[in-house]
């Protein structure tokens, strides 16, 4: 594995909830019975247990020291903290029978849906208090909400958007966007690219990030925006056709698949560092490599627009309350500890990604307004949610639903198949009519 891959690995996969193991809740999506699941209040006292991810070490150490912190600042409540390898973190839980699971766990934030199907997660509203969930940015709340109840809450959040070499912009004379309102179109984002190409030795001036792999969660979460950028859904109303396969995304899919003889395969994980390509199209966790390398010559720009306004995904760990706890007000005073700004800001320090409270994304260095990130801040300020997905909104959560294993498996295999220069519409159609068969057999994979 290269070290450019080895980042990757490092930190989109802490940084952004895309756990690899997704595919195996598939198997467990249709036991749940269709009632929702309430923790207990009990005494507010006591040892609580916490399960969490093992990620990047500056990570693990942050949420150490907020556990000790947590324990050493009052006497009526002791965390024991048990992190599990990030890459068996998913599969874990879904094999722990709910009543074997620990009173407060971490979760990537697709597959909440899916433990709250198999009541393995409780609401948070009653534990929580009001000011955390208040101060919870409104892309994070929109995450970890079903049906109107909380179920989870994120220190963190992500973005994508396109890093931009300047000097090889201005050398090719493109006039690049400075924010959301003026953004790049899908046609003048590939007019960029013709640009390039004329004054690039190889004609190769993208980085898709192609070597992470398309047919996987990367491909869910780097493309979806297209589709929702087209005035598309993975899924509406829990269908796939008629919100996947429309004419509007089976065009957007057309343009995304002409860009290929631009991309850079980008194997040694350095085509934007080394300047082989002008274009990077990724996430926030490639800016601090990305920074040390370009100084003043990185731009940060968003993705363009294919005619329901730039869109870009969000989401990544969250927290919440396991659902056969017995003491659901020490899970909540725990949960409001480690959401305070000294905690969100040390984990964030740590792993580089937005933070997802207003008070602490507001006072971040690389978020706040001026900041050289301030774009990601700027996006998640207009979150779409995961259903009505207008052009005024921008952030867009991954659908948040129990069948999320089949939507993502089936829509980044139909991208990666489009890639490989597969009919776009034959694609889109054989994509949705999986997931509905999928979600016919399973009864909608309905939450109350």
């Amino acid at each position: 594995m290269t070290a450019g891959n080895r980042r990757y690995r490092r930190t989109a996969c802490t940084g952004l909830a895309l756990a690899l193991p997704l595919a195996a809740l598939a198997a467990c999506g249709g036991s749940g019975s269709g009632s929702d699941a309430s923790a207990e209040a009990g005494s507010g006292k006591g040892t609580i247990s916490v399960w969490a991810h093992q990620g990047q070490k500056s990570e693990d150490t942050a949420l150490q020291n907020a556990v000790k912190s947590f324990n050493s600042s009052q006497s009526t409540i002791k965390v024991e903290l048990k992190l599990i390898p990030g890459n068996d973190y998913t599969k874990t839980i879904t094999a722990t029978d709910a009543s074997k699971l620990p009173d407060v766990m971490e979760f990537d934030g697709p597959t909440m849906a899916n433990f709250v199907y198999n009541k393995k997660l409780a609401p948070i509203d009653s534990y929580v208090s009001a000011g955390t969930l208040d101060n919870a940015t409104p892309a994070n709340k929109k995450q970890g909400e079903i049906g109107g109840k909380h179920y989870g809450l994120g220190m963190y959040d992500s973005g994508l958007g396109i890093y931009g070499n300047k000097k090889l912009l201005d050398a090719a004379g493109i006039k690049y966007p400075k924010g959301l309102s003026d953004d790049w179109t899908a046609a003048q984002f590939t007019d960029a690219l013709k640009a390039l190409k004329a004054k690039d030795s190889d004609g190769k001036v993208l980085d898709l990030q192609e070597g992470n792999g398309l047919a996987t969660e990367w491909g869910t979460y780097g493309f979806s925006p297209v589709v929702w950028s087209a005035g598309g859904s993975l899924l509406k109303n829990g269908k796939a056709a008629g919100a996947l396969d429309t004419p509007a995304v089976v065009s957007a899919l057309k343009t995304f698949q002409s860009w290929k003889p631009y991309v850079d395969p980008n194997t040694d994980g350095n085509a934007f560092t080394k300047g082989r390509v002008a274009l990077s199209w990724v996430g926030h966790w490639m800016y601090p490599a990305y920074s040390q390398a370009l100084g003043k010559n990185l731009v940060v720009l968003p993705l363009p627009d294919f005619g329901n306004g730039p869109k870009t995904g969000q989401g990544s760990w969250a927290w919440g309350i396991g659902a056969n706890t017995k003491n659901g007000k020490a899970a909540g005073a725990f949960l409001d500890y480690l959401l305070n700004d000294t905690n969100v800001t040390a984990m964030t320090t740590a792993n580089g990604a937005p933070p997802a409270t207003t008070s602490a994304l507001a006072k971040s260095p690389l978020y706040k307004q001026g900041g050289p990130l301030q774009l990601f801040a700027d996006q998640l300020a207009k979150p779409c949610g995961d259903s009505d997905i207008a052009k005024s909104c921008v952030a867009t959560t991954r659908p948040v639903t129990a069948g999320y294993p089949t939507v993502t498996a089936k829509f980044s295999e139909a991208l990666n198949s489009v890639y490989g220069g597969a009919d776009p519409k034959e694609a889109l159609a054989k994509a949705a009519r999986a997931i509905d068969q999928d979600f016919s057999d399973n009864a909608g994979y309905k939450i109350p």
